[in-house]
C-alpha cells in the first residue's frame, strides 16, 4: 500500500492517504489557470473518507465556468492550496498533484476544458479529451 502525503510549501497543512487516486485529470479552465499560475491544473480525486487532514487551513469558495462551487483549502501561512471539494461531489476531495511533490505520481487519464488549452501545450494521445 502506498502512503502519500500532500503538503503546502511550508509543511504546516498536510493531507495524508494510503489510497490510490480515483482519477487524475488535467483542467484547462481559466479558473484553474489563475489558481495555479500555470497553463492548467492537474488534480487527483480521492474519497473524502480515505484522507486525513493535519494543520490549519483557510478557505476560498470559487464559482467555476459552469456555475459549480468549489471550496479550496489553503495554508494561512504560505498560501499554497492543498485540497478542494466540489459541491456536486461532496464524497470526493481533490488534491493538486504538485502538492504531493512526487514525480512518480500516477499520470492523468483525462483532460478537460481543452477549448481553453494554450496552443503550445502538447498532451499524450491516450488521454480522454473533453472540450
Amino acid at each position: 500500500m502506498t502512503r502519500r502525503v500532500a503538503s503546502c510549501s511550508c509543511g504546516q497543512l498536510r493531507l495524508l492517504t494510503a489510497e490510490e487516486p480515483l482519477r487524475v485529470s488535467i483542467c484547462h479552465c481559466l479558473a484553474c489557470q489563475r489558481r495555479t499560475g500555470s497553463a492548467f491544473g492537474v488534480q487527483a480525486r480521492f474519497f473524502t473518507s480515505a484522507v486525513q487532514i493535519e494543520g490549519a487551513s483557510s478557505s476560498y469558495v470559487r464559482v467555476g465556468d459552469e456555475g459549480g462551487r468549489s471550496t479550496f483549502q489553503f495554508c494561512p501561512r504560505c498560501g499554497a492550496t492543498v485540497y478542494f471539494q466540489m459541491e456536486n461531489a461532496p464524497e470526493h476531495v481533490a488534491v493538486p498533484v504538485g502538492a504531493f511533490a512526487d514525480p512518480g505520481f500516477p499520470a492523468p487519464a483525462r483532460s478537460i476544458y481543452e477549448e481553453r488549452m494554450h496552443q503550445w501545450v502538447g498532451l499524450p494521445d491516450d488521454l480522454e479529451h473533453m472540450r
